[in-house]
């Protein structure tokens, strides 16, 4: 189940997995950013092709008018798959703190 919430100062925290069942969800709070936000990615355990495709569709919406997010708190897992995926060159990635 994905968990997807915008918090004080404009931060969005997405947590759980993050899969074609939950893509209409996640969508309908990226589609309200503006400007360059902020998303914290330290509770995501998964994320799908369409998941990744929804991050990419934000993103090049926010470039369109000067903005872009920023992925933070990104686990190694989740780091590996935007570099799999040629990703890691697109978004702006600052990967958690070592444990």
């Amino acid at each position: 189940m994905l968990d997807i919430k915008q918090i004080e100062g404009g931060k969005v925290v997405i947590s759980g997995r993050f899969d074609a069942s939950q893509a209409a969800k996640a969508e309908s709070v990226l589609d309200a950013l503006s400007g360059a936000p902020v998303l914290d990615l330290g509770g995501l355990e998964y994320i799908s092709s369409l998941g990744l495709g929804v991050l990419v569709k934000t993103e090049k919406r926010l470039r369109g008018s000067g903005g872009g997010l920023t992925l933070v708190n990104v686990t190694p897992h989740i780091v590996d798959v935007f570099t799999y995926a040629g990703l890691h060159f697109i978004f702006k990635i600052e990967p958690a703190p070592p444990k």
